[in-house]
Formats: C-alpha cells, sequence, structure tokens
C-alpha cells in the first residue's frame, strides 16, 4: 500500500521557524427545503442532517439553507443559516434563488430535498425554474418516488434527473423504481439510508420506572395524524389483545397533518376517538395531540415495548418514524409497505396485511407473549442499524457530494470539545474498569495498570489543558490505583480483578512490560506538570523514583518506547544524569532493533508491524530532543515515513488490523483495527510536526484522527459525541459497539495531542 503523499525533505534553515497556516474560505452546501420551525418531516430531516454535517465539520464545509414556504405563511422565524425563502407557488421566487446562488463563490453544491407536495406547480414543476437557471452542482434526494407515474409525473421527475448530478434514495427499493419505470442509469444513484438520532440502548421496562406507564405493555405509534397512517385498524385489532393482556395501553402521538387540517379539520381524529368509545377502549389508547420536540420524542420511544407503523401506503418510499423507532431498539409491528419490507425482517419485527386488524391481533400477542423474543428483536433492531446515525448519514453526504464538488475541503473536520464523561462513568472509587458492556461499565472485567495509566495520563493532560477539578478527582483515583499494584522489584502488576484482589496467576502468566512502562510514562507526566497540585505530584514522583531505584529494564521495544517517553517528561523539565544514561541506553536498544530489522524495502524495529506502533519512532524523536542526536531524528523520520506509507491510502488512514498484523514477509491485514494504535499515530504525528515544523505531518495527524469521525474503511463514526466514548474497534463489516477503556482513553490522548 502507497501512501498518496510524499515525506517532506526538511530545511534546517527553517526548521526551527513555526509557519502560519493560510486559513481556507468555508464551502457552502445550499439545501433547498422546508426547515423549522415549519412542522414537517422533510423539515425536521433538513434539520437533523445540516446538524450533523456541521458538527462533523464545523466551519470548513458549512449548511445554508432555502426555505420553501407555503403560499398563507408570511413569515416564519428561521434561524441565521436560512439565506432564501421561496413561496412554492410564486414562480419568479425560484428564478430569483438560482440567480442569487450562481453569484456567491462560496456555494460548492446545492441539494435538494425533494417532495412534490413542497413546490408548486403540477407535481411540483416549479422547481424546474430553479434548477434550468442555477449554475451550481446539484444533488437531488428523492423522498417519495412512486410507481407507474403518469407521462407528466415520470416527465417531471425525469428533468430534475437530467439537472441533477447525482441521485439520493434511501431504500433499494427506490434504486430499482427509478432504473425500471423512470428509465435512470443506476450509476447516478447512491443509497444513503434514513438518519436516526444516536441514543443508548435501553429496554423499556427500566426505561418506564420513572414514569407514569410502569407495569403496563405500551404499543406505541407517532408523527403526522392522517387516514393514510392506518391508525384505526390498530384500534380494532385491540379488545382480543386487551381481554389477554389488561395491562396494554396504546400510545398515539402526533398532531393533525397541517393539509388534513386546513381541508378536514379533525374530522379522521374524531373518527377514530369515535371507534375507541364504541369498542370499550376508553382507558386503553391514549393521544397525545402535539409535536413532540426530539428530546420528549425519545422518552416516548424508551417507553414502547413494541412499535407500530399501520401505513396504508404501499408505495412509501421511506418512513422517519419507522427508522427513528428501530434505531431506538424497539421491535416493530409494521404493514409491508416499501421500506418496512427492506427493514422489518423476522429478526427484527412482524409484517402484516394491510388493513387486517386480526393480523395486527396475532403479531402483537405473539410478541406480548413471548418476552425473550421480544427484547432480541430490539437489541438486533438497535444493533442492526447503528450505521445510519445522523451523524453516519451526514459523512455519507458529504463524502458523495465530493464526487461533484472536489473541492470541498473534507480534510479539516472538526475537532469535538474535549469530553471526560464516559471516562468518569468506566471509573469507580477505586479506579477505571476494563470493559463495558455498550456503555455500561461490566465490572465483572476487573481492573488493569495499563488502562489505569493511560487514564492517568488523559486526566493529566486534560488538567494542564482546563485545570478542571473533575481531572484532579480523577488523578487521585488512579495514583491510588497504582499504588495498590506498585510491586517490590519496581514493576507492577497489571491485572485486578473485580473483588479489587491482585490476579496474580495471570499477571505471572502474562508479561508486565509493557503496562509497567505505561505506568511509568503516566506517573511521569504527573510529576512533572505544573498545574496539577504538588501533593499529587509528589505522590507520582514517589512511585516513579521507587522502580527507578531498582535498576528496572525492558526489552519489549514498546517498553521501552514508553520508558523513554517517562525519561523526556523528567528530562525536558530538569536535568538529571543519571536518568539521561537511560535515555540514551533505552535508545541504543531501539537504534539496535532497526538495524536488526531493516532491509531496503522495511524500515522497521521489528519484522512485523502490529499494536501502537507509532510509539516507537515517536520514542526516537523524543531522545533526539533532549540530546540532539541525529541520529535519532533520522532513524524516527525513516521507520515513521515507512509507517505513513503502509497506512495512509487516498487520504485516509487505515490502521494495521489486529486479525494477523502486517509481517513482514506475509499479508497485511486490514480488520479488527483498534484505536490506540490510531491514538499513537495521531500523538506520533503531532510530536513530529511539533519538532519539524512540517505541514505533512500536521496534515496526516488531522487524517489519522479522523478515522475516530468517520474516515475509516467503513466510513462509520467511531467517537461517540453523545457519552464521550469510543467504540472498541472497526471489524471487517461492523464496528464494535462496546465503548470499553482502551479505546475511550485511546480517543481522548489523541484529541488531546491538538494544541487547540
Amino acid at each position: 500500500m502507497s501512501t498518496d503523499q510524499s515525506p517532506p525533505r526538511r530545511d534546517p534553515a527553517v526548521a526551527g521557524q513555526k509557519k502560519s497556516l493560510p486559513r481556507r474560505q468555508a464551502s457552502w452546501i445550499v439545501y433547498l427545503s422546508t426547515f423549522p420551525p415549519r412542522q414537517c418531516g422533510l423539515a425536521t430531516f433538513t434539520a437533523d442532517l445540516t446538524n450533523a454535517s456541521n458538527q462533523i465539520f464545523g466551519s470548513s464545509v458549512e449548511s445554508k439553507i432555502i426555505a420553501m414556504n407555503v403560499p398563507e405563511a408570511s413569515y416564519f422565524p428561521y434561524p441565521s443559516k436560512v439565506i432564501f425563502q421561496i413561496n412554492q407557488n410564486r414562480e419568479e421566487d425560484y428564478v430569483n434563488a438560482a440567480s442569487k446562488l450562481n453569484q456567491l463563490k462560496e456555494v460548492k453544491l446545492v441539494n435538494i430535498q425533494h417532495e412534490f407536495g413542497i413546490f408548486g406547480g403540477k407535481y411540483g414543476a416549479h422547481l424546474l425554474l430553479f434548477l434550468e437557471k442555477l449554475q451550481k452542482p446539484v444533488i437531488t434526494t428523492l423522498h417519495t418516488i412512486l410507481p407507474s407515474p403518469d407521462e407528466k409525473m415520470r416527465q417531471v421527475v425525469q428533468a430534475i434527473m437530467k439537472y441533477s448530478q447525482g441521485i439520493i434514495v434511501m431504500t433499494n427499493y427506490s434504486k430499482e423504481l427509478l432504473k425500471s419505470d423512470y428509465s435512470l442509469d443506476a450509476d447516478r444513484i447512491q443509497v444513503i439510508h434514513h438518519g436516526i438520532h444516536h441514543v443508548s440502548y435501553r429496554a423499556s421496562k427500566p426505561a418506564k420506572f420513572t414514569r407514569a406507564f410502569s407495569g403496563k405493555l405500551i404499543l406505541a405509534t407517532f408523527g403526522f395524524i392522517s387516514p393514510s397512517k392506518g391508525i384505526e385498524y390498530v384500534i380494532e385489532a385491540l379488545p382480543p389483545v386487551i381481554k389477554k393482556f389488561p395491562n396494554v395501553r396504546f400510545l398515539v402521538s402526533g398532531v393533525t397533518h397541517p393539509v388534513i387540517l386546513k381541508k378536514e379539520g379533525e374530522s379522521y381524529r374524531n373518527f377514530l376517538v369515535k371507534k375507541i368509545f364504541k369498542l370499550g377502549l376508553r382507558d386503553y389508547v391514549l393521544f397525545y395531540n402535539t409535536y413532540f420536540d426530539l428530546n420528549k420524542l425519545l422518552k416516548f420511544l424508551e417507553d414502547a415495548d413494541i412499535y407500530i407503523s399501520p401505513s396504508l401506503n404501499p408505495n412509501q418510499a421511506v418512513s422517519g418514524t419507522l427508522s427513528y423507532a428501530l434505531g431506538s431498539g424497539r421491535p416493530v409491528i409494521s404493514t409491508a409497505f416499501a421500506q418496512a419490507k427492506e427493514d422489518i425482517t423476522d429478526e427484527v419485527g412482524i409484517l402484516v396485511d394491510f388493513k387486517n386488524p386480526p393480523a395486527f391481533t396475532a403479531a402483537i400477542i405473539k410478541l406480548l407473549d413471548n418476552n425473550q423474543l421480544r427484547l432480541q428483536l430490539g437489541k438486533n433492531a438497535y444493533f442492526r442499524t447503528r450505521h445510519r446515525t445522523w451523524e453516519n448519514v451526514a459523512f455519507s453526504y458529504l463524502k458523495y457530494f465530493l464526487r461533484f464538488a472536489p473541492e470541498l475541503n473534507l480534510e479539516k473536520m472538526k475537532l469535538p470539545p474535549v469530553k471526560l464523561a464516559h471516562l468518569a462513568k468506566l471509573t469507580d472509587d477505586f479506579g477505571i474498569i476494563q470493559f463495558a458492556n455498550l456503555t455500561e461499565p461490566d465490572i465483572s472485567s476487573g481492573y488493569t495498570i495499563d488502562d489505569n495509566a493511560r487514564a492517568l495520563a488523559v486526566a493529566a493532560f486534560h488538567h494542564k489543558k482546563f485545570n478542571a477539578p473533575a481531572s484532579l478527582k480523577l488523578i487521585s483515583i488512579y495514583l491510588n490505583f497504582f499504588k495498590l499494584v506498585a510491586r517490590p522489584d519496581g514493576y507492577f502488576d497489571n491485572y485486578v480483578s473485580a473483588n479489587r484482589a491482585i490476579d496474580q496467576q495471570r499477571n505471572i502468566r502474562e508479561s508486565s512490560e509493557d503496562s509497567s512502562a505505561r505506568a511509568l510514562y503516566a506517573l511521569a507526566l504527573v510529576s512533572t506538570t505544573k498545574p496539577i497540585p504538588k501533593r499529587f505530584r509528589k505522590q507520582a514522583q514517589s512511585l516513579f523514583k521507587r522502580s527507578f531505584r531498582k535498576n528496572i529494564a525492558f526489552s519489549s521495544p514498546r517498553a521501552v518506547a514508553f520508558y523513554v517517553k517517562a525519561l523526556y517528561c523528567l528530562l525536558a523539565k530538569w536535568k538529571e544524569p543519571r536518568a539521561l544514561a537511560v535515555l540514551k541506553h533505552c535508545c541504543g536498544q531501539l537504534m539496535a532493533l532497526y538495524k536488526k530489522s531493516r532491509s531496503p524495502d522495511w524500515e522497521w524495529f521489528e519484522h512485523y508491524l502490529t499494536y501502537s506502533n507509532a510509539t516507537l519512532p515517536e520514542a526516537l524523536l523524543l531522545g533526539y530532543k533532549i540530546t540532539n542526536d541525529k541520529k535519532y531524528l533520522g532513524v524516527s523520520e525513516k521507520t515513521l515515513n515507512f509507517l505513513i506509507k503502509h497506512t495512509f491510502k487516498n487520504g485516509r488512514y487505515i490502521s494495521i488490523g489486529q486479525s494477523g498484523w502486517f509481517p513482514k514477509k506475509g499479508t497485511r491485514q486490514y480488520f479488527d483495527q483498534q484505536p490506540e494504535d490510531v491514538a499513537a499515530t495521531v500523538e506520533a504525528l503531532n510530536a513530529m510536526f511539533h519538532i519539524t515544523n512540517s505541514k505533512y505531518y500536521k496534515e496526516l495527524s488531522y487524517k489519522a484522527f479522523n478515522w475516530f469521525l468517520g474516515n475509516n474503511v467503513l466510513g462509520q463514526i467511531v467517537y461517540d459525541r453523545t457519552t464521550g466514548g469510543c467504540y472498541d474497534g472497526v471489524g471487517k463489516k461492523y464496528i464494535n459497539l462496546n465503548q470499553g477503556a482502551e479505546s475511550t482513553i485511546s480517543y481522548l490522548l489523541a484529541r488531546l495531542s491538538f494544541k487547540d
């Protein structure tokens, strides 16, 4: 594998000079759509998509809106991102908006979020006035695609496709319809699923303990209320269900669709209420005639034991409500409309016929009768939709946009704010717990000095940067853990069981070199970080000196490298002849390993690349900074550039896979990529940038960090902005959704290595 960039040639005359990097002007993506505060599913979709995009890319790629208005709405209090408005029936508005966009250099691409009903003219034909005038690349997202269109509809859709460089749909069924019924080339169609909000998995029973429905079995549906919703068939299905399960409640949330309300008033809702009274279900069916905000909506879904999607439209291409229910981990009973036929398999729910109350009755009873099945279907739904979170969807959109607007700057993704919430959650009063089940600490996994050392380093860096009480509390806990596992010979026991006893057998069985060296690095870091109070620095210094006096030595390359990092921390603050001698000895060990292993096509310290690879060249780089020995710098650059060559491709960082590593004379593995190796690369690249002032390494450090933000082989977000945790790894097809200590700490070490 080769890199798409060449390593720089350093000019010694400018090596010590700081270079100011020119600030690129932000690129705009303009979305033509409805937008909040207009109450509309498309408006909510566009808001969620653009919010996620802004969260990922910040000011480098900004989202702007042209808001579609209904004629009777003279004013909506839109946010500042809405730059123009179009009255859907006013033809000149379409032409004027396109003309204004043509004059804005920052506009790189326009994304039309298309529903027939939001544009004027027959089948929304007024949109063509906008497209004919526009001189910017256009991508159109089609939310509704009807089969067997009449000639006028086909002409309008084909004209939209003619002016669009690319088309986005949300199901494979929609893609097939565009090919078969509208004669569109499949190569121009991209399937990107409807987005979902990230929530932690919670079964409905514990979710209800703090709310009004404790002890009840909840069936739920939500969305705009209209006759096409099919709610009456669920109501008619309930009497046999209630007879067997009298604690069942059916919750219906949502206001009447604005178009229906204008034409028919509340006739449909009144029809449903009459049916409820007629069937004696007054106490069992509850309406929430309100437009829930996001937090209330997600809590509403948490209360549900089963989500019901009874749409009467077999051609409904996509349902945001169905997507949200699956994303919340709820088993679904749905009629067999287009999206449901793709998403509702036997593993996540049950499909039923349209307008068939007995089918609803049978499906509901089947799931209520079998708690284990119901919970498993919900879990399956949750796990199978993680790639559809809004961040992942926004990242997929922007990558697709890049094909048609290559000047978009997607490499400079926004660094997320530093968040210690999940680190603190994994930490009890004893130390940091090793593993997690999803986001919940798994106390049965016990503790390690490995993780507590990494966590101590994070807390030290965090306190240096933010001077926060939260990081001091963590430092105190981790240092106390160190005292427990410090051995008389100067090394540290690694494994501690869940009952807080040292696991002697496992510690004997497995080498403690790497973990001991990491521990010494964390102690040296704390002892030399001045914003940390003196009592903690003295405690760390005492523990470090106790080991140092024992003349400890390491043979493992990574242990040697971490020991160099520890000695660097000390020597960067004060002169200590013996520490300098030990540092030179350790650097000599790495140099000897390099000479023994290297060959013209293998500039490395070992006959394989494994984990935390970049820590080895980083150690020699730090050795050079202390000693000014250019041999260390030369080998550091050669080996780091060798690593870059094999881990960067087309602007993407691809970590060495733990499923088999990369032997010198073997096949490089790509999967089971771990955050630890990514973090080591980011730290080493940032260190090389700060010592050489080479923009090349700085750019690569951002590219490597973007692995956490979605620019990886799966194209999925690995860092969870909601919790502050990090997923445990990238597999061949799936992300490991557990947020354990090593992965979360590795992310934080990488994030804190940037000097922002």
